[in-house]
């Protein structure tokens, strides 16, 4: 408990000092300084005011017993105090727990951007047909969350699967959502293709990682080579003919991108600009995680593609999550963008993990 007060206080102090950089007038008009400044702010924000406000609750608290301790206080006035007293510890569980519940989940609260990324695993055109089932569901959920969803890129098959699906997904508690999709997806089911009957196992993997701004990460622009070609592929001669087609390599990390879904050459260069540097992001975010204590291991941002973590078992409508043991009789409603239940359930799973590790 102690050290809880300790890391409030100290978050609390560095709301403090942020308010104050932000009011001087030398940072206020320095834009490189100041955005990163109101974004930490806004992540802090929720934290400190619930902590404001359970100090205020223990300061009642002791006025209350600094009255009851006094033998001198007349009976009605003991009453009350004795009221407040229960009324305000009462309160002061409850408020501790949103308060620990905010803490250990606020910076996922504060990113409104991310780039999945879907693609087929083992099953061909089966499983090219699940990357497109995967994107119906999460684009349903996303309109039911009133989302902003942008494709950056899809490359279709010719049974209306996709060979790639990159998209981004902003809004309100977007990575705080869907920030546990990362990984492995396997599907059990009688592929469109099958005469005989016969349950088919396939698999996509999923990317999910938040879109940092380029105040974030920094890339030395000298650190990307840039090559431009012809894009191919539909789009019919006006995309043949131009020099649309965009990859940026990073040379430090060797991340590469290629981008050729638009006709223009700016388009595509901004796409891939978006995607490099959320990779980049993603790589650098890894590093600083392997360096933090081993004991706090949460699930999401983990984004690891050869971990299984779902299967989706289309005869039985059985939908199975490895990570916590979770397995429901409703896939139907969850490919249709239902996807409550699950969110719920890792989030829930992830806050109780994260408060073992305070």
């Amino acid at each position: 408990m102690d050290s809880l007060i300790a890391k409030l206080d100290e978050l609390d102090q560095r709301y403090v000092d942020i308010e104050s950089q932000i009011s001087d007038p030398a940072i206020a008009c320095d834009v490189n300084k100041v955005i990163p400044l109101a974004k930490e702010q806004g992540k802090l924000r929720g934290v400190v005011e619930k902590y404001r406000k359970y100090k205020g609750l223990i300061a009642g608290i002791d006025d209350a017993k600094v009255m009851l301790d006094d033998p001198d206080i007349e009976d009605d006035f003991r009453e009350m105090a004795q009221a407040e007293l229960e009324e305000l510890s009462e309160k002061k569980d409850v408020l501790l727990d949103e308060v620990k519940n905010t803490l250990v989940m606020a910076d996922d609260a504060g990113i409104d951007s991310i780039i999945m990324e879907i693609r087929p695993g083992t099953g061909g055109d089966e499983a090219a047909l699940f990357v497109r089932d995967l994107y119906n569901m999460y684009t349903r959920y996303a309109d039911k969350r009133k989302w902003k969803v942008e494709v950056l890129a899809m490359n279709a098959t010719e049974t209306g699967g996709f060979k790639e699906l990159i998209m981004n997904l902003k809004g309100s508690g977007v990575w705080a959502e869907l920030g546990y999709e990362g990984g492995g997806h396997r599907v059990q089911r009688v592929p469109e293709t099958e005469t005989q009957g016969r349950v088919h196992t396939s698999a996509a993997t999923v990317a999910c990682l938040p879109e940092p701004e380029e105040v974030d990460v920094h890339i030395d622009p000298s650190d990307v080579l840039e090559h431009v070609s012809r894009a191919g592929g539909p789009g019919g001669q006006s995309v043949n003919k131009l020099n649309s087609a965009i990859k940026l390599e990073h040379v430090p990390t060797g991340i590469t991108v290629s981008m050729r879904d638009e006709k223009s050459q700016h388009k595509n260069r901004a796409k891939a600009w978006r995607i490099l540097r959320t990779r980049i992001y993603e790589k650098q975010q890894a590093e600083i995680n392997k360096e933090r204590d081993s004991a706090r291991k949460t699930m999401i941002g983990s984004g690891d593609r050869s971990q299984r973590i779902r299967t989706y078992n289309f005869p039985q409508n059985r939908l199975t999550d490895h990570r916590i043991g979770l397995t429901l009789y409703s896939l139907d409603k969850i490919m249709v963008g239902e996807m409550e239940s699950v969110i719920e359930a890792l989030q829930e799973n992830d806050k109780n993990e994260r408060l073992k590790s305070l």
